[in-house]
C-alpha cells in the first residue's frame, strides 16, 4: 500500500490527538492547530482583530503533512473560536479535473468565484473539510468579501463534511 492510501486514517488520528491537546489561544504562544468540528458560521460576523466572516485574507497556512512548513495563501474566514479566526484555505487551482482523486484523499472543494484576493481574478475554490485557526495578528492583508449566497454554499459544504 502507498502512503496516500493511509492519509484519511492519518488525518483522523491527527484530529483526535489535536482535539485532546487543544491549541490554547493566540496569546498562549502555542502554534495554531487546525480546528475540528462545526463552528458557528454567520455572514459578516465580527471576529478577533475586527475581521469578519466572508472576508478573504492572506496569511501563512501550515501544510497538513508537515506543520513546520507552509505558505502564504488566501483564506476565507468563516468564524472564530477562543481568540482565533477560523478559515478555509483557498486556491485558484481547478479541482474539478481531479475531484475523484481529491475525494479519495478526503479533500473537498467548493467554487467561490473570483475576487480581489487574486490579482489575475481567477476563479477560486475553498477547501470545506479543513478549517484552519488563524492568529489575527498574523494576517498580511484582507482582500475582498464573498456574497451572502456564496457564503451560504460554503457553509453547506462545511456542514456536509463536519456534521457529527
Amino acid at each position: 500500500m502507498r502512503w496516500r492510501d493511509f492519509r484519511p486514517l492519518a488525518r483522523l488520528v491527527g484530529r483526535l490527538l489535536q482535539n485532546a491537546a487543544g491549541p490554547g489561544s493566540p496569546a498562549s504562544g502555542r502554534p495554531a492547530a487546525d480546528f475540528h468540528g462545526l463552528p458557528q458560521m454567520r455572514y459578516r460576523a465580527e471576529g478577533p482583530g475586527g475581521y469578519r466572516s466572508a472576508e478573504m485574507v492572506w496569511t501563512w497556512v501550515a501544510f497538513e503533512e508537515d506543520p513546520s512548513q507552509g505558505k502564504d495563501r488566501p483564506v476565507l474566514l468563516i468564524g472564530s473560536d477562543a481568540g482565533w479566526l477560523l478559515g478555509l484555505p483557498a486556491t485558484s487551482k481547478d479541482h474539478d479535473r481531479d475531484a475523484e482523486q481529491e475525494n479519495r484523499a478526503g479533500r473537498y472543494w467548493i467554487e467561490i468565484g473570483s475576487g480581489d484576493w487574486d490579482t489575475k481574478r481567477r476563479i477560486s475554490e475553498v477547501r470545506t473539510d479543513r478549517i484552519v485557526r488563524i492568529d489575527p495578528a498574523k494576517i498580511r492583508r484582507a482582500s475582498g468579501t464573498v456574497s451572502p449566497a456564496v457564503f451560504q454554499s460554503v457553509i453547506a459544504g462545511v456542514q456536509k463534511h463536519w456534521n457529527d
